[in-house]
């Protein structure tokens, strides 16, 4: 009796295609095997093999850059400790790559500088100028032009390695646990937070879905990247992809599957539409949250309740987001029933762009 195609009813309308996974069988027959008899056209090792040639930071370019910082760094902290009135406190490695979420695509490398400032803690000439003037005598083998002001931070170039270091201000005053005023490289606004618990707090959802948590949110920075170049009004922070992700693993949501993961995050924006709140208890209690909406998307600082890190979103950044997430859940769906694999591709390209081949 020959095998036939396999079919379900969903009744979750967003859920158009069941689970591939599943082992099929057809009544009155005994399954041949425990393997899946229906494949979809793209699979998860394709989604893998494009991250790691085309999204991923290679880990030996990650582990150079880490070294550069590193060292830096250290040069930095002896100067510090030579001139312990110099106003330059400390400094951490932050962003993305000590996350471990950069992309190939990502060559500028960010450090958070927590300074003692007497002048008003605001970004200006004045402060980027005292900043770049205490940088170039702690590293006297730079010339200047390797060490220049920028728009909120102070840009440290190293031309022959292809990077840029952004060494972000922070304004401290001594708090235990690193909390500081940290300047926005948005809009140049400051806001309470700390470097080391914000880094914390995503190594423990890495460690809870090792190697999967980090691919897919790197993935889906990937779909916002693509997203933002095709609309030039497109906003949505990575620090925001990253907290979704986060609040999905929290309640339960497996990412070794790249595809369900991709699909859980579209799926989860376009349900909610992004009007449901987004926030932790990691570091302080769910009472200290603002009574009141904070902006049409709240999805919460999980260091600091009252910074919620989608305030500036209106309602146009929101239904731009949650049309993104639709088309791209949609295309997941036709791709993963795809008759062929060149139409699979081809629905994929509008999630990865058209560098994906599959």
């Amino acid at each position: 009796m020959a095998l036939k195609p396999f079919y379900c009813e969903i009744s979750d309308p967003v859920r158009l295609a069941c689970d591939w996974r599943q082992t099929c069988s057809v009544p009155g027959t005994m399954p041949t095997s425990s393997k899946t008899l229906i494949s979809p056209p793209i699979a998860h090792s394709d989604i893998r093999r494009f991250a790691e040639e085309r999204v991923n930071l290679d880990s030996e370019t990650a582990s150079k850059r880490r070294e550069k910082v590193r060292d830096l760094r250290e040069q930095l902290a002896r100067y510090m400790t030579d001139h312990p009135n110099c106003g330059l406190a400390k400094s951490y490695l932050s962003g993305s790559l000590a996350k471990g979420t950069a992309l190939k695509t990502n060559s500028d490398v960010d450090v958070a500088l927590y300074i003692s400032y007497d002048g008003e803690k605001q970004v200006d000439s004045r402060l980027l100028n005292w900043i770049v003037e205490r940088l170039r005598k702690a590293y006297p083998q730079m010339s200047a032009d390797q060490i220049k002001p920028k728009t909120y931070s102070v840009g440290i170039e190293y031309k022959t390695a292809g990077i840029e270091i952004d060494m972000v201000p922070v304004f401290y005053e001594g708090d235990p646990e690193n909390r500081g005023l940290l300047v926005s490289q948005d809009d140049g606004s400051t806001l309470m937070t700390s470097i080391p618990m914000h880094l914390e707090f995503i190594r423990k959802r890495k460690a809870a879905q090792r190697t999967h948590f980090a691919q897919v949110v790197r993935l889906l920075k990937w779909w916002t990247a693509e997203q933002k170049a095709r609309n030039a009004s497109f906003r949505f922070k990575s620090f925001m992809v990253e907290l979704i992700c986060a609040h999905l693993g929290d309640n339960g949501q497996s990412f070794a599957d790249y595809r369900l993961g991709m699909e859980s995050f579209f799926n989860y924006i376009v349900s909610t539409g992004l009007k449901e709140r987004v926030a932790f208890t990691d570091y302080y209690r769910a009472s200290a949250l603002p009574t009141k909406r904070t902006g049409v998307i709240e999805i919460f600082d999980p260091v600091n309740p009252e910074n919620n890190a989608a305030s500036q979103y209106i309602e146009l950044n929101r239904m731009l987001i949650v049309e993104a997430a639709q088309d791209a859940l949609d295309a997941l769906n036709e791709a993963h029933t795809a008759a062929t694999k060149g139409h699979a591709v081809e629905m994929w390209r509008v999630v990865l762009g058209t560098s994906f081949r599959g």
